[in-house]
């Protein structure tokens, strides 16, 4: 650029910056917020991630592959070890607990004797002061990271129960923050799972013989015991929340966007307010190039500047939607132990060339009009503007073709990367038809204010008009800030409603019991016992029973409901295809009902064939309905328990919903089975309206971050719109001062202002 471009015109540019610093502000602070938003969602989204994967480590250290099932014995890990001689194989028993503080922690049970190839934790290599003896001999020991020791003890709520561990060790690590780590014995026993196993690690080397070892242990296994590979296990979780972080993505790169007007804006202006110097230095031989390059020199020195404090604001910004974002995670995911925020250096690197390519093309068109112009033209206020007239029909072309392709796009296409497409299409297309609009409504203006008199009104009117090239970008920077608030504040109530809607219906129950951890995940089961006290007690009507599994469908996990309804639980159902008496029908005789999110994706409908993994081999069945379902993106399937013991080995029951007599309090009839239960297992029994405050609660932090990122966006709409007004009064400053030099009052001029406002 120093090659390009002469001193002389160097020290023009930046006296010119100098001369406007209002100006030069606001520009610099549009870009900044729109790189920093850009910046912050992107480092946002890499710490979520590596805490995915620290998360990950944490659960499966070194380990290849993992036997997982409902209720597995812990007689399977000796069979594994002395009947088929797999000697790299390691018991986990993991689950939450919560800190009196709040927040989760997660707990892992380990085998010290097993544990030195997969995480070393309690390896005979591990460094640090742990009492490793006192671990494996006495019991509620644990070793705990030191924030969140007390006086060498530490307090946990497991379920309704709160225990004290005594601390025998401390977990230095920071990928290991929230993660405690006791014998498998004390891990059994704190989370009522004695004699059973959550899974069984291997370490299986991708060679010949590990493939054949691989098929011996599979012929091994009982029924409803599967194994699964851990990478592919950690890419089917990695892809529940891809969509999620490109919803954030998208909303910060519509920040840059309207970020880009600003710069457009800011650049059209310098280039009109030197329109007399550029058409002399055209005429004393400055070449096009020159001025070209001296355009687009200034918009990257302001890209520079701006980008540079949008990095700094945007870390800043991202220290405070990190715990948003894994809050969301945790809510409709997975549990992320691991939340610190990360720096990384290449969301910086790609911040920095998204705003410097960003400012260059915002500048592109105004450096291409100043370099275009000859020098007549150039010193020509109205020639400009005459240009701007005769581009509005093309403009008006162009912007029809854009709506078409991006409508065209979104109804042809599922992909969400093409919907986002065809949504920016659109709202390009709808910015190019802002200033024939607005051509439009000052004309009509004008028309109106000739048959009620409003000489400000005909004037603010016509000074629109003729400064089209100003109040165009303005309004379209506007336009597309205003579009994105009001579109993404109808969709989150719209959705909003809809799940208050959805969960009113669904939760037609009066109470609903569940073991203890079940809103942390754990798949702990209600004992057969329990469940029989509940029917016979006196006050319940019916019950329902909910069974849970997971099952991999095209690469991502869906939920398999399994369900022994009682009859008032059927209209708590909304069926989007598919008549409800026809499919209860089906239900009944061994068809499946699948949600609204997995007949999407997997384009299915009443009739046709699913094909499912069962205990017994790959099975079809046939879907009877598609209901409404706000509980899982990826789809539930709901199964008759009936037809599910046919081909699944498992028969537990993880929550059931109670349906109490005509009369009855729900209160009183509470206490009873809390009192009633409390002796054959701990449990959760919460009435329907406790759940839907809390599933009400979930969906608010769900789009706090959304909220945050909207409001940001109309900032910078803000400050663009605020810039080019402030633009429009400073070029007419003569204009002004003419008018109220011919008698227009200070208040007539500020009425007149207003009006164009």
């Amino acid at each position: 650029m120093t090659g390009v471009l002469p001193p002389l015109l160097w020290r023009a540019t930046l006296r010119h910056l100098g001369r406007h610093p209002w100006q030069l502000l606001l520009a610099l602070v549009g870009l900044a917020l729109g790189v920093a938003v850009v910046v912050a969602v992107d480092l946002t989204n890499a710490s979520a991630r590596r805490g995915f994967e620290l998360s990950m480590e944490q659960l499966t250290g070194k380990a290849t592959h993992r036997i997982v099932g409902d209720r597995l014995a812990e007689s399977l890990y000796t069979k594994l070890r002395l009947e088929l001689g797999v000697r790299q194989a390691a018991p986990v028993v993991t689950g939450y607990g919560r800190l009196p503080q709040g927040g989760l922690v997660r707990i892992m049970g380990l085998d010290a004797f097993a544990e030195g190839p997969f995480r070393g934790y309690l390896g005979p290599n591990r460094e640090g002061g742990a009492d490793l003896l006192a671990l494996l001999t006495e019991p509620a020991t644990a070793l705990a990271p030191g924030d969140l020791v007390k006086e060498g003890r530490l307090t946990l709520t497991i379920g309704q129960r709160q225990v004290t561990l005594r601390a025998v060790g401390i977990v230095e690590d920071p990928a290991l923050e929230r993660l405690v780590v006791t014998d498998i014995a004390t891990a059994q026993w704190l989370l009522d799972q004695i004699g059973l196993l959550d899974h069984i690690d291997l370490i299986i080397e991708p060679n010949r013989s590990g493939r054949d070892l691989l098929e011996a242990i599979r012929r091994q296994l009982p029924p409803g015991v599967r194994l699964e590979s851990i990478a592919a296990t950690q890419d089917a979780s990695a892809q529940m929340t891809a969509s999620f972080r490109l919803n954030l993505t998208a909303m910060s790169l519509l920040a840059l966007v309207v970020g880009m007007f600003l710069i457009h804006n800011t650049m059209t202006f310098s280039v009109i307010q030197r329109r007399g110097l550029i058409g002399m230095l055209r005429a004393l031989g400055v070449t096009q190039g020159e001025i070209f390059a001296l355009i687009l020199f200034e918009a990257l020195l302001l890209g520079l500047v701006g980008t540079l404090l949008g990095l700094g604001l945007g870390i800043l910004l991202a220290t405070l939607l990190v715990d948003l974002v894994t809050q969301t995670i945790n809510d409709l995911y997975y549990v992320l132990t691991v939340r610190e925020f990360r720096l990384a250096p290449l969301s910086l690197v790609k911040a920095l060339a998204l705003g410097l390519v960003a400012s260059t093309l915002a500048a592109w068109l105004p450096a291409r009009e100043a370099a275009g112009a000859l020098p007549g033209s150039a010193i020509s206020r109205a020639h400009l503007e005459l240009r701007w007239r005769l581009a509005l029909p093309r403009l008006l072309t162009v912007a029809l073709s854009l709506l078409g392709s991006g409508a065209l796009l979104l109804a042809s296409t599922r992909g969400l990367l093409s919907g986002f497409a065809g949504i920016f299409l659109m709202i390009l297309g709808c910015a190019l038809l802002t200033p024939g609009w607005i051509l439009v409504l000052a004309r009509l203006a004008q028309a109106l204010a000739i048959r009620s008199k409003g000489l400000l009104i005909r004037m603010a009117a016509r000074d629109l008009e003729r400064q089209l090239s100003r109040t165009g970008v303005a309004a379209a920077a506007l336009m597309v800030a205003f579009a994105a608030t009001v579109g993404v504040g109808v969709m989150v109530d719209s959705f909003r409603g809809g799940v208050r809607i959805w969960i009113e219906d669904l939760l037609t129950a009066d109470l609903y019991v569940a073991p203890p951890g079940f809103e942390d995940g754990s798949t702990q089961a209600l004992r057969p016992e329990l469940l029989q006290d509940l029917e016979q007690t006196p006050g319940v009507a019916a019950v329902t029973r909910y069974g849970y599994n997971r099952i991999v469908l095209a690469g991502r996990p869906v939920s398999l409901v399994v369900l022994d309804p009682a009859p008032a639980t059927l209209t708590g159902y909304r069926f989007s295809r598919g008549q409800a008496t026809r499919a209860w029908e089906g239900f009944e005789a061994g068809e499946v009902i699948i949600s609204e999110p997995l007949a999407y994706r997997l384009e299915l409908g009443p009739g046709d064939k699913l094909e499912l993994p069962t205990d017994t081999g790959p099975h079809l069945f046939t879907v009877a309905g598609v209901f409404h379902d706000y509980g899982s993106e990826h789809g539930r399937i709901l199964i008759h328990r009936r037809n599910y013991l046919r081909h699944w080995q498992d028969s537990g029951t993880g929550s059931a919903a109670v349906f109490l007599a005509p009369g009855g309090d729900p209160a009183s009839i509470r206490r009873r089975l809390e009192e009633r239960l409390s002796s054959l297992q701990p449990v959760l029994i919460r009435s329907n309206r406790d759940l839907r405050t809390i599933t009400l609660k979930v969906f608010d932090r769900t789009f706090t971050i959304t909220r945050v990122l909207r409001l940001l966006a109309v900032g910078v709409a803000f400050i663009g719109v605020f810039s080019a007004l402030m633009a429009l009064q400073l070029e007419r400053a003569r204009e002004l001062a003419v008018l109220r030099a011919t008698g227009m009052t200070a208040g007539e001029v500020g009425r007149l202002v207003s009006w164009q406002t």
